[in-house]
Parts: C-alpha cells; sequence; structure tokens
C-alpha cells in the first residue's frame, strides 16, 4: 500500500511537471507519440522496478516501527522486571522498616505504661502513707494560748524540748523524793522545798549533759524522746541551759548551808563524769553509787542559812543510799541493753541481761530498788538521817 501511495505521488508529480525537453503540444513529435501509445506505456511502467527498488530499502524503515516496539517491548520488559524487583525489595524495606517503627512505638508505649502505672502505684503508696499518718499538731493563733505559742505546734516549743532532754520524770522523782525525806527527818517546809528545787535544778542538768554525750548514739539508733539527735534542739541550746542552771544551782545549793550545797555540787560534778567515764565497763555502777551516797549528807548537814551546820549522816543510811543508785542504774540500763550490746559495750547490766534476759533483769532490779528504797525507810525511822 505505502508502495502505490508513493508511485502515485510520483505519477502526479510527472504529470502536473513537464521534464526538460518536454516537446509542445502541436509538434510533430506529439503525433509519433500518439502512434506509439504502448511503447510509452511500457517506457512509463518500467520505472516500476525502480520504484520498488527505490521503495525497497525503505522497507525496514517502515518495518522499523512494526518491529521496534517488539525490541524495546523486550528491554521494557526487562526494566519493568527490574523496577518491580527493585519496587519490591523497596517495599520489603519499608514494610521491615514500618514494622521495625511499629514494634519500637508499641515498645515505647508500653515503656511510658509501664512507667506511668509504676508511678501510679507510687502516687497510691504515698497517698496511702499520708492517709495512715496523722495529721501534724497544728496551733491556732486564736486565743491567749494560740498567742503565746506564736501559732506553732506546742511540741515545738524550745522550753517542752528542754523539758523533755532533761529526763524530767527522772528528775521530778528524784527531787520530790529528797523533799520528802527532808521534811520526814523534821525539817521545816521552807527547807524543804529549797532541798526540792536544788535536786530539781541539779537532776535536770544531769539530764541534759546526757542526752549532748550520747546525741550520736541516739540518732545512729533513732531512740525516741531525744530531741538532741532529732535535730529539734540544738547542742548549743542545751549548753546555754547548763550553764543558766548551773549559775542558778550553785546559789540555791549553799542556802542550806555551804558544807551541805559543796556536797551537793560534788554529787552532780560526779553525775556528769559518770557520763563520759567507765560508763561502757564492768564499774559503770560506781557513779550512781557515789553521787547517791552524797544526798544523805547533803540533808544531814544541811539547815537554813548559808552558816547552818548539821552533823555527818548515819553510815547505814550512805551504804543503803549508795546500793539504791545502783538499783537505778540497772533499772535505767535494761531500755537500752540493746543499742550498748550493738556498740561493744561490756558493763554489768549488759552481763547480767544477757545471762537472764531483759526482762527477768528488769524484775530483779525492780524489786531491789524496791527493797533497798525500804530499808531506808525503816534504817531512817530507827537511827535516824543523821548521828
Amino acid at each position: 500500500m505505502a508502495k502505490t501511495q508513493r508511485w502515485r505521488r510520483k505519477r502526479s508529480a510527472g504529470e502536473d511537471t513537464a521534464p526538460q525537453g518536454a516537446v509542445p503540444a502541436g509538434s510533430t513529435l506529439e503525433a509519433e507519440r500518439d502512434a506509439a501509445p504502448e511503447a510509452e506505456v511500457d517506457d512509463v511502467a518500467t520505472p516500476e522496478p525502480e520504484v520498488v527498488d527505490d521503495a525497497a530499502p525503505e522497507r525496514p524503515a517502515e518495518a522499523t516501527p512494526d518491529t521496534e516496539p517488539e525490541a524495546s517491548t523486550g528491554v521494557d520488559d526487562e526494566v519493568v522486571d527490574t523496577e518491580v524487583d527493585v519496587d519490591d525489595d523497596t517495599e520489603v524495606e519499608v514494610e521491615t522498616a514500618v514494622e521495625v517503627e511499629t514494634a519500637a512505638e508499641v515498645e515505647s508505649a508500653g515503656e511510658v505504661e509501664s512507667a506511668g502505672e509504676v508511678e501510679t502505684a507510687d502516687a497510691e503508696e504515698r497517698a496511702d502513707e499520708d492517709a495512715a499518718q496523722p495529721p501534724p499538731p497544728s496551733a491556732s493563733r486564736s486565743g491567749l494560748g494560740g498567742w503565746l505559742l506564736g501559732g506553732r505546734p506546742a511540741s515545738e516549743l524550745v522550753p517542752l524540748q528542754l523539758l523533755q532532754a532533761a529526763h524530767a520524770k527522772q528528775a521530778l522523782t528524784t527531787a520530790l523524793a529528797m523533799g520528802l525525806i527532808a521534811a520526814a527527818a523534821g525539817r521545816p517546809a521552807r527547807e524543804a522545798g529549797v532541798v526540792l528545787l536544788t535536786v530539781l535544778v541539779g537532776q535536770s542538768i544531769l539530764g541534759w549533759h546526757n542526752d549532748i554525750v550520747d546525741r550520736q548514739r541516739d540518732a545512729a539508733h533513732s531512740a525516741s524522746g531525744k530531741p538532741i539527735a532529732a535535730g529539734r534542739l540544738h547542742p548549743d541550746t542545751v549548753w546555754y541551759s547548763i550553764v543558766v542552771a548551773t549559775l542558778l544551782l550553785v546559789p540555791l545549793a549553799i542556802t542550806t548551808g555551804i558544807r551541805a550545797g559543796c556536797l551537793y555540787l560534788a554529787a552532780v560534778a560526779i553525775g556528769m563524769l559518770g557520763n563520759v567515764v567507765g560508763r561502757t565497763g564492768f564499774f559503770s555502777w560506781w557513779s550512781w553509787a557515789a553521787s547517791y551516797a552524797l544526798l544523805p549528807a547533803y540533808l544531814s548537814y544541811g539547815g537554813w542559812g548559808g552558816q547552818a551546820v548539821g552533823s555527818a549522816p548515819e553510815t547505814p543510811i550512805v551504804v543503803l543510799a549508795a546500793l539504791l543508785g545502783v538499783g537505778v542504774h540497772f533499772m535505767r540500763s535494761v531500755w537500752g541493753l540493746v543499742a550498748d550490746h550493738e556498740d561493744g559495750w561490756t558493763y554489768l547490766p549488759l552481763k547480767l541481761g544477757l545471762k537472764l534476759g531483759a526482762t527477768r533483769l528488769l524484775a530483779l532490779s525492780t524489786l531491789f530498788t524496791t527493797v533497798v528504797a525500804v530499808a531506808l525507810v525503816v534504817v531512817g525511822a530507827q537511827v535516824g538521817l543523821s548521828r
């Protein structure tokens, strides 16, 4: 079909344009051409093979579009296959990356949830602890009490902290006992009152000094009722209180006589020395025995006024007073046996406590102290306090 079209175009071109040397119409040659039409047809037809030959080389050009797509199709198929393979690998990598990211997100979400659960559990536990603890004491400024306390809890006041650090129970018990003994010995009420106040101040000094010396041990063992060890009361404040109390103690002591006053001041000094020296060994009781033995002499030599002079106490009274001090030492030591044993102490109450047990030791110490106190009353009634 293509050949025919090309041939027709050539023919049309030949008809429209006359070739060089063409014979014009009306010439003699025209008659000759008309006379031999078959020859011209042959002449004109002869170029057919040439047209075919000329067009033959063009077949591949025409066939190229038909054949080239096939070749290109093969290449494209390879490229497509390669692209498909690449796309498959990419998709696999993308899917792997997505899975890894998903796993990481899930793991992160799990960790966040776990952390949230832990925080929630901690918050609930703290809330339970806060709910279990009693609310802190609070003081109101309303009224005279609130104005005096300054809106602070009563337990935070320095005077109350000092009272707790002074071993108030022991100090008050000892002072009351000494005041009653002075009254029983026939001393006037004013003298018995001075004795009571003097002993109360002296025992407070001993309690403060003991808590200062033991503040590190008390803090290490979390001892209760120790404001200095707990940090609620500064040691400097306690030392200042000791100095002030000593300045008060000296005139109080000599009010009932210089000799009597000096004996009681010596008893307090021995007690303070016993807080530092020899309290961890076998003879830890020495300071208690010596200081208590001086108490009958303080009463027997006492009177009213600085120049009052009495007489020496009875020997049985002095011995029984020393034994009473030993009994009190044993009774007080029972409550600290565990801490003292952990610190490596080897004093006598601890040795007996390890053999007998704390409960039995407390019972025996209480019985011993009670018997000695009764003996003091009996002997004092028979022979009197002084000679």
